[in-house]
């Protein structure tokens, strides 16, 4: 055979092992591996949610009871008390001093009205003898009872003098923190001046703004879920208190109030992340958040259906607890894809992995934790749209 009538026929065989092997490549790219879940019915409670402030409710002034010079301060700023503990001592030398007259003069009375005492019971017994007037008894008697009256006000310039020496140890008035001490050791005060700035963190007022439009919904005694950046998953849970009459010129904003107690760890001026149950559905279809995806076309759900994801553009509602309320565009109990939503498009081949199975070998696209259908099955509370 002449060697150019073997060079075609090589050239034919290699062509035709070429066209084998491009008839053997799949079209388009391999199908994804996802998870699944439903679309199912369940109850979802509406919240309206707002970024609030703490103040403390108890937060005075102590101020001094009596004049004079400070002569100890004992807590500084940001201390930590107890109801009773002493913060402050003014000299109560003069106090002491006067206390002491004022001791000496009720022991002064206590002495001539115990004489009095027995002089009137003398005077009556003579009366009734009649060796004496019963005028004369009466004026005794009449003496003793001045005598008794002295004898009180003496005792209530005692009281006086010894509660203004306690006064002069300045003592919390409650468990609390010094948030400011603004006397120091050597200053005089007077009667009112103030010497610490006291807070208490133990009982606290949340203050929630909410815009004008959502003033129909909010009731007084609706719960409250509120969260703080301090306490990460903490939930405390409470109710509407009180809801201020007016708006506020500042931010147009109504002011929801929430009152706190006990809750360790929050301080006034803070801020807390508020929720407020203002309605609950009982119908609403709901689906896990990663199943709902964005796309050029808007919010997508992808239905999975005979080894296909089909895309359905949805209406999503409100959403928490890692659920979405979807209002339109999508039928209940409907498999829609799970994990690897996000890398899915319209008519997409998908493998769906099953829980505890591993990865076909070749198959694109990851699973990023196992099936959530479980999940999906919990009811869940939900943030309303402003």
């Amino acid at each position: 055979m002449p060697t150019s009538r073997l060079a075609i026929l090589a050239a034919a065989i290699a062509l035709a092992a070429c066209q084998k092997a491009e008839e053997k490549k799949p079209a388009g790219p391999p199908p994804a591996l996802i998870t699944v879940t439903q679309a199912r019915v369940g109850a979802m409670e509406i919240a309206e949610t707002t970024l609030g402030t703490l103040e403390a409710v108890a937060d005075p002034k102590i101020g001094a009871e009596v004049a004079g010079k400070v002569v100890r301060v004992l807590a500084g700023t940001g201390r930590a008390v107890r109801k009773g503990e002493l913060l402050a001592v003014i000299d109560d030398t003069d106090f002491a001093i006067q206390n002491r007259a004022d001791e000496a003069e009720r022991k002064r009375a206590e002495a001539v009205l115990a004489q009095q005492e027995r002089v009137v019971e003398r005077q009556q017994q003579l009366a009734q003898k009649g060796f004496i007037s019963q005028n004369a008894a009466d004026d005794a008697r009449a003496q003793r009872d001045a005598l008794r009256e002295q004898l009180a006000a003496a005792r209530a310039r005692g009281d006086m003098s010894r509660r203004s020496q306690g006064k002069a140890r300045v003592v919390a008035p409650f468990d609390g923190i010094v948030e400011t001490a603004i006397a120091s050791a050597g200053d005089y005060v007077k009667v009112g001046d103030p010497l610490f700035h006291f807070v208490s963190a133990r009982k606290l007022r949340a203050h929630l703004p909410f815009p004008e439009s959502a003033a129909p919904r909010l009731k007084k005694g609706q719960p409250v879920v509120l969260g703080s950046p301090l306490l990460p998953g903490l939930e405390i849970r409470a109710e509407v208190s009180d809801i201020k009459a007016g708006v506020s010129e500042a931010g147009r904003a109504i002011d929801v109030i929430v009152d706190i107690e006990g809750q360790d760890g929050l301080r006034p001026g803070g801020t807390v992340n508020a929720s407020v149950l203002v309605s609950r559905r009982e119908d609403a279809l709901l689906v896990p958040e990663q199943s709902v995806v964005l796309r050029p076309a808007g919010k997508v759900v992808y239905v999975i259906a005979e080894g296909k994801a089909l895309q359905h553009v949805v209406e999503a509602g409100a959403r928490r607890a890692g659920m979405v309320e979807i209002l339109k565009g999508l039928p209940a109990g409907a498999t829609v894809a799970l994990d690897g939503a996000g890398f899915l498009s319209h008519n997409a081949a998908v493998v769906v992995k099953e829980t505890g199975k591993a990865a076909a070998p070749g198959a694109a696209g990851k699973s990023q934790s196992p099936q959530h259908g479980a999940a999906a099955q919990a009811p869940a509370q939900t943030d309303a749209k402003k």
